[in-house]
């Protein structure tokens, strides 16, 4: 297995295009996830403002891949939000999902976020990885 970083240094990568990350965390996040087109917003930010994507790959195949956007904040909002992770439904329950997270914390500069559904099998990894509810969120939607 190969892991990849994409940041604006880097640029888009040409094989695991931006279009194509984004298809494949629409697919493989399943109902916990988000329209392609939203998915593509969250990749631009990435380019734009700053953060990153890791992607797993085994055998020149896309397994697995994250977005990191970073806030510009420091202390009380933490520096990263982990906005999504997905792993190929044919590869869960291998250890991809953890090695793409603690590839994606080893990257990232400073504390990471992420919101994570209480029903969703993934948050007891991220448990185990020393992720815990601070906060109970709440959102007013416009």
């Amino acid at each position: 297995m190969e892991f990849r970083i994409i940041d604006k240094t880097s640029g888009e990568d040409k094989i695991f295009t931006n279009d194509r990350i984004a298809g494949f965390l629409e697919l493989h996040l399943e109902h916990y996830g988000d329209k392609k087109e939203d998915i593509l917003k969250c990749i631009a930010y990435v380019f734009n403002k700053g953060g990153f994507i890791a992607v797993a790959i085994e055998d020149h195949a896309l397994i697995g891949a994250t977005v990191l956007n970073e806030t510009g904040m420091d202390g009380y909002i933490p520096e990263n939000i982990l906005v999504y992770i997905a792993v190929d439904a044919s590869q869960r329950g291998k250890g991809v999902g953890k090695l793409l997270m603690q590839k994606a914390l080893d990257h990232a500069k400073g504390s990471v976020a992420l919101h994570v559904e209480a029903d969703n099998p993934a948050k007891k990894l991220y448990e185990r990885l020393g992720f815990t509810n601070k906060y109970l969120e709440m959102r007013l939607q416009r």
